[in-house]
């Protein structure tokens, strides 16, 4: 399928279904907080909403977060192919669980207080027949997607911004 934010034109079929934006001015150096965001296998042991982290292949990374519901953890999974560089960004593509399909970009772009960084996510939802756009829209997107990027996103600058490399 194709993907408007992998710079592939063209139709993704019947639409994006979801889009979430999480974004922040990240109050360190490009290099520093991009150095932290592509350094997934670390994020275990500085996000502790993150269960694990690993590479299955070159590229290919299997990662786990709980998504909190009060004192309870809802545990989530996906395997993405992952592409990063520091111009391009930080790119994944869901290719299992039930986010297969989503396209996720990480952009950075230096401004004088620090870095703008923005994340992404665009997916057509699960293949689940009349209930697809609005489990999509109405759950998974802003309940999960959101739920975990966002603290995804305020976890890795609050350690830039401390330049220390310790967790949250």
């Amino acid at each position: 399928m194709d993907s408007p934010i992998f710079g592939i034109p063209g139709d993704r079929g019947m639409g994006t279904q979801m889009k979430t934006i999480d974004e922040r001015l990240v109050r360190a150096p490009l290099d520093r907080i991009y150095a932290l965001a592509s350094d997934v296998e670390r994020w275990p042991a500085l996000l502790p909403h993150y269960r694990y982290v690993r590479f299955r292949t070159t590229g290919v990374v299997e990662m786990s977060a709980n998504r909190p519901f009060g004192p309870a953890n809802w545990p989530t999974w996906w395997v993405s192919e992952m592409n990063a560089g520091i111009d391009a960004g930080i790119r994944y593509r869901h290719i299992e669980g039930i986010t297969t399909g989503m396209d996720v970009l990480w952009s950075f772009e230096p401004r004088r207080e620090g870095t703008h960084v923005r994340i992404v996510h665009e997916w057509d939802g699960p293949g689940w027949p009349l209930i697809s756009g609005l489990a999509a829209r109405g759950v998974i997107g802003p309940v999960f997607v959101h739920g975990i990027a966002s603290r995804t996103l305020a976890g890795l600058a609050g350690v830039a911004e401390r330049g220390t490399g310790e967790s949250v």
